[in-house]
């Protein structure tokens, strides 16, 4: 369609120039259904063509818009064919190399030929490189002007191209300067003065086009005020909708669940171990939410190994004895089939019955689990996704568990919390995370929920003792391994990428598998990826458990997986890739035995200094809280670690742990918009999140 002569922003996107149907529907996919909605689909980083480098200043790590002449072209025959192009400018050489290329590209790049081209410089095996560069044909004669600002770079979905997304930033921020509504300016006055903030039409023009001297850094780091603006904004959204949640949760009843304590009495005699302090005040907490008739909200904090399941087990035999059901939920089969397990020894005396709910049972199975539930009150449902699908239904659901959190969106937490409704009763919940977040960040991004922390390991926890070496000693690595594995022990050995890269010197997991295989003989050795199939992994992790693997290799997909006590050593390599938080949570799949523990991370050198203080707080402490803190105080502007393995909120523009800074201006600002500005706050969180979190049609 083309543009109409004139619109507002609260238009359609298909009135923009260049978006049809397919293309809308793309649009559709991430978000973007009007014009605005183009406004708030923000750079993720930003991309300097506004000048021309000299190839002789050029240096390995920046990014650079280079001109240069085609000296020579050839097809590199190796372990991957690849094109070379050597261009030149009269001040130094620059090889292009191309891995991926067609003959009809290949003629094009004759010599002779005059190329524009961008990208990160690397050093190759004998000059500075790009690989895969952009790059166009020039005319001398008629050499087309750069670029006047930097250029955004924006989030894509499949089918969309970044020029596409580019054009209509151009055309919704046209529209933004016309449109006499323009989007309306949710944070008051008052607040922009006081938190010190730009307005947010100068905020959007600055970050979808900043000029030539914009701050690149600051921008990369997404610390330009502009961009900290938008944060503040989106952070202040998140906050009011959760709380918006607690409120509307706190307003229905919930069940007391006032049970005497025999079960509880009779598990803890047949239990092998006594709880520790810590547990027994966290368990004191929960049972003090249990005994009221408003839902509990409580998330259980504590790390890996501290022995949060016993106390969860604990909660649910109060409810239970109550004559309640209860459900837990894991984010895997696997998961989901250990907590069966573990329960099921548990509970075996309690006249409890323990089903476990999963998407590969049979109907016959179902339907006997779907009969038990209608008809019985004592039951504890272990299960994954498969509990919150349509035909799954309690009679009488007082507690639900949530095992590794972040696993699940708030969504599906809700739409398992819908399925308790009865009559404006609603179930209790616990939700419990292996992730350690510190208190301050916690109260943002779980201001939904109470906060309880295990901050203590149980007395029989071994200590894993971590040593931090150079991949050169790889050979060493191995013997060890063999050694670990003839004494009857198992071992993990961890890779950062799936497969091949030729800008990052990883070992692969497929490449080290091999290897492995070929040193360590007569050790049965498993390799695990997440781009196996989900029945293939889980597979592999029970062959693990079982020990009939004793070496598994593997990518991070085992940050959360099952507990093997048998598994006493782990490598990581590359390690000096991986963020604070993963490393820990990896590490965490060791000492869950009897036997001494160990953790090896293996770097590939030179290590820079924030890598190295990565590194060196993993060798010193085990103390995940410890390592929280310490991960936000090395992060420093141009960390953009994403949140995804932490446990926290995936944002647009914010990052919880880069922003965290704001977030004490974000509660003050929370607390003068309900007091003052109460009509601001449902707008605000549906600029964000769409609209507001719900229990139904979730």
């Amino acid at each position: 369609m083309g543009t109409k002569a004139s619109l507002s922003l609260t238009d359609s996107v298909l009135e923009l120039s260049g978006v049809g149907p397919k293309v809308e529907e793309k649009l559709n996919r991430v978000g973007i259904l009007t014009i605005q909605d183009c406004l708030f689909h923000l750079p993720l980083r930003y991309q300097d063509k506004t000048r021309l480098s000299l190839i002789g200043t050029l240096q390995a790590g920046q990014e650079a818009l280079v001109e240069g002449t085609i000296e020579i072209t050839q097809v590199k025959f190796g372990r991957r064919r690849s094109l070379l192009c050597l261009i030149s400018d009269g001040t130094g050489t620059l090889m292009l190399r191309f891995f991926h290329f067609s003959r009809a590209q290949q003629q094009r790049l004759e010599k002779g030929t005059v190329l524009r081209c961008y990208g990160q410089i690397r050093k190759g095996s004998q000059s500075l490189e790009i690989a895969h560069p952009e790059y166009r044909h020039i005319d001398p004669d008629n050499a087309p002007a750069i670029e006047k600002q930097l250029t955004a770079i924006y989030p894509l979905t499949e089918g969309l191209q970044q020029r596409t997304l580019q054009k209509l930033a151009t055309q919704a921020l046209s529209v933004l300067s016309k449109d006499e509504d323009k989007p309306a300016e949710l944070l008051p006055d008052e607040i922009l003065s006081t938190f010190d903030l730009p307005d947010l039409v100068y905020a959007l023009s600055y970050v979808h086009c900043p000029p030539p001297e914009a701050d690149l850094q600051l921008l990369k780091a997404r610390q330009h005020p502009t961009q900290q603006r938008l944060s503040f904004e989106e952070l202040l959204s998140q906050h009011l909708s959760l709380q918006r949640v607690r409120q509307k949760t706190q307003a229905l009843q919930a069940t007391p669940m006032k049970s005497q304590g025999q079960l509880r009495k009779k598990f803890m005699q047949q239990l092998a171990f006594t709880l520790t302090p810590t547990q027994e005040k966290v368990l004191g907490e929960i049972e003090q939410d249990l005994k009221k008739d408003i839902p509990m909200l409580r998330l259980l904090q504590g790390d890996v190994g501290s022995g949060k399941t016993v106390v969860s087990a604990l909660a649910a035999l109060r409810v239970l004895e109550s004559d309640c059901q209860v459900a837990l939920m894991a984010p895997t089969e696997l998961l989901a089939e250990q907590h069966f397990q573990t329960f099921s020894q548990w509970f075996k005396d309690m006249d409890v019955e323990i089903l476990l709910i999963t998407g590969k049972a049979s109907k016959s199975d179902r339907d006997a689990n779907l009969n038990v539930l209608n008809n019985k009150q004592r039951v504890i449902a272990i299960g994954t996704h498969a509990l919150f699908q349509k035909d799954i239904s309690f009679s009488n659901l007082g507690l639900i568990i949530i095992d590794e959190q972040h696993r699940f969106g708030v969504h599906q937490r809700l739409s398992l919390l819908d399925k308790g409704i009865v009559e404006d009763y609603l179930p209790h919940q616990l939700i419990m995370t292996a992730t350690p977040i510190p208190r301050t960040l916690a109260m943002t991004v779980y201001a939904d929920l109470d906060i309880s922390i295990i901050d203590a390991p149980p007395p029989n926890r071994q200590e894993i003792n971590t040593v931090v070496i150079s991949n050169d000693r790889r050979n060493e690595i191995s013997a060890r391994i063999k050694t670990a594995c003839d004494d009857g022990r198992q071992v993990y050995w961890v890779c950062t990428l799936i497969e091949e890269s030729e800008v990052l010197q990883c070992q692969t997991a497929t490449e080290t598998f091999q290897q492995l295989s070929e040193r360590l003989d007569g050790v049965q050795i498993g390799l695990i990826h997440g781009r196996m199939k989900n029945r293939e992994k889980e597979a592999i992790m029970a062959s693990f458990k079982e020990n009939k693997i004793q070496l598994l290799v593997a990518t991070t997909v085992i940050e959360v997986g099952v507990d093997v006590p048998n598994a006493s050593l782990m490598i990581i390599e590359n390690a000096e890739r991986l963020g604070l938080f993963q490393l820990h949570q990896l590490r965490g799949r060791v000492g869950r035995g009897s036997v001494k523990s160990d953790c090896v991370l293996m770097y590939q050198a030179p290590l820079g200094d924030l890598a190295r203080s990565r590194l060196e707080t993993l060798r010193n402490t085990n103390d995940g809280f410890e390592i929280a803190e310490k991960d936000l105080q090395l992060r420093g502007p141009g960390e953009l670690t994403g949140t995804r393995q932490t446990g926290l909120p995936d944002l647009r523009i914010a990052d919880i742990l880069r922003d965290a800074r704001l977030l004490g201006d974000v509660q003050r600002a929370a607390k003068m918009l309900q007091e003052k500005y109460p009509q601001h706050v449902d707008l605000l969180i549906k600029r964000w999140l769409g609209k507001e979190l719900d229990y139904s049609n979730v």
